[in-house]
């Protein structure tokens, strides 16, 4: 169903199934399948291929050339009936590639709302994106990657397959994660090595001169203390009953499958 509101251009090839909210524009030899959600005031530029089972928010811009909801590029993949679900007052640049989920997870590629998402970025299935998150250009995730809210991924970064980059968190350009990135860590290089916490992001985004204060000494007892894995584990979660604001770092740590970036 095509609302009468939207606006598709002549060359754009729409399937009579899609589903196209009010308001919303594609743009000149776009391709938009049958099995597709476009919320409202989305707009999508041209030569813009949107297929699979795919639902995209309101308010959202996708740019020319980017490949929305393609199957993953996953040998095990059977042309199951998986998602990709994307959501509101996302910027998508030139280039970028969204795949659907699989089977082997929850059968679902997620993104939030309020990404800036720069060029020739790759979102591969089953990963997960929060909220606010910046990725530069070619960023590219790896399939099963959760990237927390306010994470910022640098030019050319790698993610390995079923790491977790953790909320607030800052990627150098260049890094390659191949462990879990905790909450408020800045990290960079090949293999990435921790370079203190994310201060100014923080600062940014209302944190006081006192959360801060607890994040650095989480930060310094989990890197800096000499003390091995889970005793650095305990005393963050000390640190965490006296500092809601380290909570976030406190779980993260205790709950990391791959292992920490140390």
């Amino acid at each position: 169903m095509i609302d009468p509101s939207a606006s598709i251009h002549a060359t754009a090839i729409v399937h009579p199934g899609a589903r196209i909210a009010a308001g919303v524009r594609v743009g000149p030899y776009s391709i938009v399948g049958e099995h597709v959600e476009i919320g409202e005031r989305t707009r999508i530029g041209p030569h813009v291929v949107i297929e699979g089972h795919t639902r995209i928010g309101c308010d959202n811009e996708i740019f020319q050339f980017c490949s929305i909801g393609a199957s993953p590029q996953d040998k095990k993949y059977d042309a199951e009936p998986t998602r990709l679900e994307i959501g509101d007052r996302n910027t998508i640049r030139e280039f970028c590639s969204f795949n659907v989920g699989t089977s082997q997870d929850a059968h679902i590629t997620h993104i939030g709302s309020d990404n800036w998402i720069m060029a020739y970025v790759h979102i591969a299935h089953d990963c997960h994106v929060g909220n606010h998150t910046t990725f530069a250009n070619n960023a590219t995730l790896a399939g099963h990657v959760h990237v927390g809210d306010w994470a910022i991924l640098g030019g050319f970064t790698g993610v390995h397959q079923f790491c977790r980059v953790g909320a607030h968190s800052f990627c150098g350009v260049g890094t390659v994660l191949l462990q879990d990135l905790p909450p408020f860590v800045t990290v960079a290089g090949n293999p990435a090595k921790p370079h203190g916490i994310n201060s100014e992001g923080l600062r940014r985004r209302g944190y006081s001169a006192e959360a801060i204060a607890g994040v650095k000494r989480a930060y310094r007892t989990l890197y800096r203390s000499g003390l091995s894995l889970e005793e650095a584990r305990q005393r963050v979660a000390e640190i965490a009953a006296a500092q809601p604001e380290v909570a976030l770092f406190s779980d993260f740590i205790a709950e990391s499958g791959r292992g920490l970036v140390r």
